[in-house]
């Protein structure tokens, strides 16, 4: 029961790594609200915990505001902010990118964090605590060729969790990043660009411990970044990637 008496939002937390982290959180006695933009993915995780949930597309301000709402409305106040939610663009040469999914892989994977911390930082500091969790990526570490925009919005991920970080320290505001390697979620194929026998074994090469993150080792680490364990740890960003930046 690390997390007793925590409440947490978790957002992409219908399925994957998010779904993972829910489920610990969950199990070590935190209040999570499950938002997703998959309502019904939402719903199920919720349901399956006892939670709430709701949906959101993190790259809107409307939404990001109503899931903070709904979450102070459901708890009182929130203690824990992982954002999970991310999409990428298919693998391609980065200049055959369309301006549609570079906007997009941005706005999800970036926007939202600036999002989320304009409204929930003023709560986190008139209360003098609170842990942003950001999920990002290896591919923001070791970039992979063909992915390129979206490695570079990871790697804003790990520059922005630093300068949260050192800004928001004398409010005894946390911020952390993950970053996994790839596993076993919706985006993989993404990553990959075709899910096949082949692809995955070539993929797997890159990784000394030779399987691909679950959502149970990013549940791992998060608890751990988001517990009191972690009182003194803020600006990380933790490699779980079974050796693969190495």
């Amino acid at each position: 029961m690390r997390l007793e008496g925590k409440t947490a939002i978790v957002t992409g937390a219908g399925s994957g790594f998010g779904a993972g982290i829910t489920r610990r959180f969950a199990a070590e006695g935190a209040q999570v609200l499950v938002a997703d933009i998959n309502e019904d993915a939402a719903k199920q995780i919720a349901e399956e915990i006892q939670g709430q949930a709701v949906r959101v597309d993190v790259s809107k301000a409307d939404d990001i505001e109503t899931m903070i709402e709904a979450a102070r409305f459901a708890f009182g106040d929130i203690d824990i902010l992982v954002n999970n939610a991310g999409v990428t663009h298919m693998p391609a040469p980065l200049e055959t990118i369309s301006d549609e999914d570079f906007d997009r892989v941005f706005a999800v994977n970036c926007k939202s964090i600036y999002l989320a911390a304009k409204v929930l930082v003023p709560l986190f500091k008139a209360r003098g605590s609170g842990v942003f969790l950001n999920v990002s990526s290896t591919a923001g570490l070791s970039p992979r060729p063909n992915l390129n925009w979206y490695n570079a919005s990871k790697g804003w991920v790990n520059t922005a969790t630093k300068t949260m970080a050192v800004e928001l320290a004398p409010s005894g505001i946390r911020v952390n990043a993950l970053n996994p390697v790839a596993g076993e979620t919706p985006l993989l194929a993404s990553f990959m660009g075709e899910d096949t026998p082949e692809m995955r074994a070539k993929f797997l090469s890159t990784i000394p411990l030779g399987r691909f993150s679950t959502p149970e080792d990013l549940a791992n680490a998060a608890l751990y970044l988001c517990s009191d364990e972690a009182a003194m740890v803020t600006g990380v960003c933790l490699e779980v990637d079974g050796g693969r930046c190495i």
